[in-house]
Parts: structure tokens; sequence; C-alpha cells
């Protein structure tokens, strides 16, 4: 583990099990993790209350929930995760074409509100669990999306023009698959029975197992040669 305890970082932390890993590394590599998860008016909002458990299994320095409504009601919606349109089950294959689960821009949207919360803190640091190997197909979650979101925050804000730092935005999912994500959280500690991960859960909050995000789990966990204490 780094000792670089006097650095911090901002933690996009959704409650699912790639931010949770996410969380993970930022914290062996030895920064003060300020985890940041949104209520944006997603359906599965039980990823909140994981989120929650995470940060603090994790030891987050600090955790915060901001609320932005991109619901439909709102006037924004057209994603299957805000609006009235029906979660895609059981589809042979992921990642082939953009799903309806796609929110407009949310990850530009979310990176943006830790870009300006990380400027506010004096940290220079973003951590992100997108993914692009194992994934849905969201435009994104790729490699080419974090590189141009990295060179804006350092075109885009007084703390990287006025030369107290430069923006990292770091992705370390990124070229993972669902397995080695996984086997690398086991590594670290984390307890995936904190995590939520299903798009379109039950009342309860039980997985339907039958979703993008379900079966994305399912194949990671098989993957890993490890049981899902979730399932």
């Amino acid at each position: 583990m780094h000792l670089e305890t006097h650095k911090q970082a901002v933690v996009l932390l959704s409650g699912g099990l790639d931010s949770a890993t996410t969380l993970a590394i930022a914290r062996d590599r030895g920064f003060s993790c300020h985890a940041l998860s949104f209520d944006y008016g997603q359906r599965h909002r039980f990823e909140l209350a994981a989120a929650r458990r995470v940060a603090t299994a994790l030891g987050a320095a600090d955790h915060r929930i901001v609320r932005l409504d991109l619901s439909a009601e709102a006037g924004f919606g057209h994603s299957a995760l805000t609006d009235d349109i029906a979660v895609p089950k059981d589809r042979d294959e992921t990642g082939k074409d953009i799903p309806p689960t796609y929110v407009p821009a949310r990850n530009t949207i979310f990176l943006s509100v830790a870009l300006g919360y990380a400027e506010v803190l004096g940290a220079f640091d973003i951590f992100i669990g997108v993914n692009a190997v194992d994934y849905s197909g969201y435009p994104d979650c790729r490699p080419e999306f974090i590189e141009a979101f990295e060179n804006m925050a350092n075109l885009a804000t007084a703390a990287a023009v006025e030369g107290k730092g430069t923006f990292t935005i770091h992705a370390p999912l990124i070229r993972m698959t669902k397995g080695q994500i996984i086997r690398t959280g086991l590594g670290l500690g984390v307890d995936y029975g904190l995590t939520h991960s299903c798009y379109d859960p039950q009342p309860d909050g039980a997985p339907c197992g039958h979703c993008d995000a379900c079966l994305l789990r399912r194949a990671g966990f098989k993957e890993a040669d490890a049981t899902d204490p979730v399932a």
C-alpha cells in the first residue's frame, strides 16, 4: 500500500461492484477518499443505500449524495433507468448496441460535478469505475471519453490554469474483465454482499437476475471462481 495519505481523491460511488472496487483501489493507493453518489431519479435507488454501506466499510473520508433529477418528470428521461421504459432482459450480447438503459450524458454530468467538488477540496485526482471490456455498450465508458474529459478538466478549471495542479481521471478498471475486477476487489477486502447491481430490482431490492447488470455480475463471479454473496 502507498503511504501518500495526504493526497485527496474524489471517488464516484454508485454502490455497485465496480465502484466499490474502484474505491478500494483508491484507498489502497493511499488516497483519502471523498465518495460521491448521485440520486438522479434512477429506478434502482437501492444502490444509494449500498453506496452508504460501501463508503463506511471501506473507510471513505466522507460520503455525499448529490440530488440531480434526470427523470422524465424533470424533462430529461429517455432511459429505462429514469423513465417508463422496459429494462431489457436476457440479452444474448451486451455491448453490441447502446441499450435503453443508457442515461444521456450521465458520466459527463457526474464527472463534471466531481470535478467541481475536487477543485473545492483542492484535490486533483478523480476515480471512476467505468469499464470498456465487460460492459453494456455505453459510449461514456470508453478510454477515449476518459482522456477527453481529463483534457477538458485541465482547460476548464482555475486550479489547473493557475498551475496549482493537474487533474487526473483514474479509471483503473477500464481494461479489466468483470472477473478480473471481482478478483481484484476480493484481494483488497471488498465485501460484495454490501453492493447492489440490478437495474430493475424487486420492491424489496432483490435483484431481477435477468437485466444486463445482473447477467454481467453473474458471469463475472463465475469467471472469478467466486460466490456472489448477493445471489
